[in-house]
């Protein structure tokens, strides 16, 4: 081989030998108008209010290995037909995550997307909602340096395996304005 090709094509190779790291990227979280993200709290919304319900059934989902652990959150949830519902447990492990994390204390929020699709790491808890069909999931994950979560995006693939417990809320509990950070 030539001597003064060899070090062009390892510097032509050497980006696709490198491992991908973690990326980040921070969006702005808007309302439906500058004026919902400016506007004060009103007296006729309670600080705090109950929305009471009762577990019609508990499903437990297993997931496999390189299963994205979002879409198929959201597959079962259109196939059990859940509308409102609590995510009570998850476990196991991922061979990747992408996660979003609020990254601001005032409106508008911003989001700070966190992804790493090569970093494995335990799934050692979720929870969140089912609000309206709608997955609203946490996740926290752990390495063997540290631990973190966030809300769960799409392009967190299982490794091992995932078990994920939903309670399946009967129709009398509303959650749709449980997450709305309008309404206020």
């Amino acid at each position: 081989m030539n001597t003064r090709v060899f070090p062009c094509l390892v510097l032509l190779l050497l980006p696709a030998a490198l491992p991908v790291q973690e990326s980040r990227r921070e969006i702005v979280n808007h309302a439906a108008s500058p004026a919902e993200d400016a506007k004060a709290n009103s007296e006729s919304v309670p600080d705090v209010y109950a929305i009471n319900g009762r577990f019609e059934r508990i499903v437990t989902l297993r997931f496999k290995f390189d299963t994205d652990l979002l879409a198929g959150l959201q597959k079962m949830v259109r196939q059990e037909k859940i509308r409102h519902a609590v995510i009570l447990a998850g476990a196991g492990s991922v061979r990747g995550y992408h996660i979003h994390q609020v990254s601001n204390r005032v409106f508008p929020s911003k989001n700070v997307y966190v992804k790493d699709p090569i970093a494995q790491a335990d799934l050692i808890g979720m929870n969140g909602y089912v609000i309206d069909g709608k997955v609203h999931a946490h996740v926290t994950l752990a390495t063997p340096e540290r631990a973190f979560g966030g809300h769960l995006e799409p392009g967190t693939p299982v490794f091992t395996f995932a078990i994920v417990t939903v309670g399946v809320l009967n129709d009398g509990a509303d959650l749709s304005r449980a997450d709305d950070k309008t309404y206020r």
